[in-house]
This record gives C-alpha cells, sequence and structure tokens, in this order.
C-alpha cells in the first residue's frame, strides 16, 4: 500500500494548497486522511484513489473549520461545496515543489520541507539524514510551514531554486535510514515528467551520471577513492546510458545552462575507459563554458584541476591563484598539484592543512593518508 499511497501525497497536498488551504492543516489532513485509507483500504482500493483522499482531507479541513468559532458559517459553506465538486485530473506536485521552495525561505528549511510534503519522508527519517535531533528538525519543518503561510503559498519560488534544493538533497548521499541521493532522483525525475525545460533534465542527467559512479567510490575498508584510482568496471553502465541519454535531449534543446554544463563533464568522465583515456582538453572546454555560465570561485577551482591535466601543474597553479584562499577544497586542489609538479614536502603540507577543514570524517581520512604517503619520513621517499 505504502507504493501506492506515496505518490498521492504530494498530488492531493498541492490540491489542498491550490484551493487555498494552509500548508500545515493541509498536510494534518492528508495524514488522517491516509490513516483513513489504510483502515478501510484492506480488501481492495478505490477506482479514483486520489480522489478518495482528496475527498476525505477536504472533509477533515472542513470539520476543523467547522470546529472553530472564528470562522464563519459562508466560509465553511464555500469549503464544504468545493469539497463536493469533481477532483481536478491534473498533478500538482511540481506546483507544490515550488511552494516548498518559497523565496522566503532558507536552503536548509527548504530541502527539509521539500522532503516532508513532497517527498513523504517523516520527520525522524529526516532527521537522522541529516544528523540533527528529531525535535530540532520539526522545529525547522514547522517555522518553514509558518513562513510559507505568513507569505502566502502564491509566491512561488523560481525554477532554478527549486533545482538547487534538489541538487542540495542529491549531494547529501546517503546517511542513516534514507538515501538521499536516490531521492532526489526520484523526485527530479518527477520534474522531469513535469517540465520541460532543459536544465531539468540537465540536472536529472547530472545525478545519475555521479550516482552511476558511487559503487566505485569506496575501498574494502570504506575509504573514499579518487576518480582517477575508482575501479571502472564497478559503474553503472545502464545510469551512464540513461544519462547521457537525457543528457543529449537536454542539450539539443540549444538552451544551454549550468547543470547540463556539469554533466557534459561528468559524461566526458564517464565515457573514458581509464583515467589516462580521459578526454581533458574537451573537459576544460566544457569548464570555461560553465565558467561563462556561473564564474564563481567554485567552477574555477575545478577548472584548475582540468588545466593541470591538460597544460601541466605549472598551468595549473597559476589557473588556481585567482581561487581565493577560503574555497573549500582548495588546499587540496593545490596539493594535488605541488604532487604532480614535482614538489611532495609542499604537497604534504598542503594534503594535512586541507584535512583540517574536510568537510567530512571520510573526506578528513583519505587527506590524512595523502599527507602521510607524501611526507618526507613515508617510506620509499
Amino acid at each position: 500500500m505504502d507504493e501506492l499511497l506515496r505518490p498521492l501525497v504530494p498530488q492531493v497536498l498541492g490540491v489542498l494548497v491550490r484551493r487555498g488551504a494552509d500548508l500545515a492543516t493541509a498536510e494534518d489532513a492528508v495524514q488522517d486522511a491516509l490513516v483513513e485509507a489504510v483502515r478501510r483500504w484492506p480488501d481492495g482500493f478505490p477506482e479514483d484513489p486520489k480522489g478518495w483522499l482528496v475527498t476525505v482531507a477536504w472533509r477533515k479541513l472542513v470539520d476543523a473549520h467547522r470546529s472553530e468559532a472564528s470562522r464563519r458559517t459562508r466560509e465553511v459553506r464555500v469549503l464544504h461545496d468545493v469539497a463536493q465538486g469533481p477532483v481536478e485530473q491534473r498533478d500538482d506536485t511540481l506546483q507544490l515543489l515550488f511552494w516548498c521552495c518559497h523565496p522566503a525561505l532558507t536552503s536548509a528549511s527548504a530541502v527539509a520541507l521539500t522532503l516532508r510534503a513532497v517527498g513523504g519522508l517523516t520527520t525522524r527519517q529526516i532527521a537522522e539524514a541529516y544528523l540533527v535531533p528529531e525535535a530540532t528538525m520539526a522545529q525547522r519543518i514547522s517555522r518553514a510551514k509558518r513562513t510559507v503561510s505568513e507569505h502566502g503559498v502564491g509566491a512561488d519560488g523560481d525554477l532554478g531554486a527549486v533545482l538547487r534544493v534538489l541538487y542540495l538533497v542529491f549531494n547529501e548521499g546517503y546517511t542513516g535510514e534514507v538515501d538521499l541521493a536516490a531521492e532526489a532522483i526520484r523526485l527530479t525525475r518527477l520534474l522531469a515528467r513535469l517540465s520541460p525545460e532543459p536544465e531539468v533534465g540537465g540536472l536529472l542527467a547530472l545525478m545519475l551520471l555521479h550516482h552511476a559512479r558511487r559503487p566505485a567510490r569506496r575501498d574494502a575498508d570504506g575509504m573514499l577513492v579518487p576518480l582517477g584510482r575508482q575501479d571502472r568496471s564497478l559503474w553503472g553502465t545502464s545510469l551512464i546510458a540513461e544519462g547521457v541519454d537525457v543528457l543529449q535531449t537536454a542539450l539539443a534543446q540549444d538552451r544551454l545552462g549550468e547543470y547540463q554544463a556539469q554533466a557534459a563533464i561528468a559524461a566526458l568522465h564517464c565515457d573514458a575507459r581509464s583515467a589516462d583515456e580521459t578526454d581533458w582538453p574537451q573537459v576544460l572546454e566544457w569548464y570555461d563554458e560553465l565558467l561563462r555560465i556561473n564564474p564563481s570561485p567554485v567552477v574555477a577551482l575545478n577548472r584548475a584541476v582540468a588545466v593541470g591535466e591538460v597544460d601541466g601543474a605549472r598551468a595549473g597553479l597559476a589557473a588556481l591563484a585567482s581561487v581565493p584562499d577560503d574555497v573549500p577544497r582548495r588546499a587540496a586542489v593545490a596539493a594535488w598539484l605541488h604532487e604532480r609538479a614535482g614538489e611532495p614536502a609542499t604537497a604534504a603540507e598542503l594534503y594535512a592543512h586541507a584535512a583540517s577543514s574536510a568537510a567530512n570524517l571520510a573526506e578528513r581520512h583519505h587527506l590524512l593518508r595523502e599527507a602521510a604517503r607524501l611526507a618526507p619520513d613515508a617510506p620509499g621517499t
């Protein structure tokens, strides 16, 4: 039953909110309707499960309004009349995604609300995924709902905000009970079915191509394995094929965006049978395009790696000079370039420095291992 109900939740919630219900109250009504569904559907589903849930949830809202003395009788009658009308045969999930990415919300709040309202995850699951107490996550989601209600759900987030939220979810990867990378792919697939915008396809392709490499990212001891050292036979060929197909469809629309450019770079890595066979000149060309679209320090940092591969370590270090020192992973990239330039002692110091500000324990262990490998007293040095 969960497989049937889960995709219906955001659609039903979207209908209620579009009809004018408060987001928080609407979610409570949907949960009540789901309880009714579990109780009444054991022996068979209704002909129109979505319509049944909308009707029951809306009647729950009507009952709630009737119980509030401050609500006028006329308003209750309007709600009741609407509830008797036919259920719209449309998917409101896309609209719900935009509401969850309301411009008044922070990225963290938008992510949490999206996972709760659109993804159908419980507060406990989201809290575990982000390694925070359930009470903390409950407060964050409640504040997000309150913010959307106060500002009005008519103020949608733009598509760029929705894509950023989905990408943030994907980058959290796998923690706790929920595989957030897989959940982000599921939601982006849904968005791609509902929106023809090429950047949606670009983001989906990027996720698929990155996810395909996941089985090779850690060794038997759980340590991180850099891209150049990964066992490419472990990569998911079906995901790569799908990602390339989605990317080609997006690029054919001739409206290039940053996610399409990132996906093109990922596709070039996936296309190489070994690290040595990577088409680095073409990778650098795509980074030039990406830097034109999004001239951010992070893009410039990654471009310096490509420059180092194409024109040599010294050229890469020259490109890195324009990247601010506080950009995450800058020290690690500098260490890699100095190692390639024949300066192992400097590289070891930089790897150790990078480890001190690593984003997670696995990355820290990897960087410390690289520093130890290049230290002056290391075996073989």
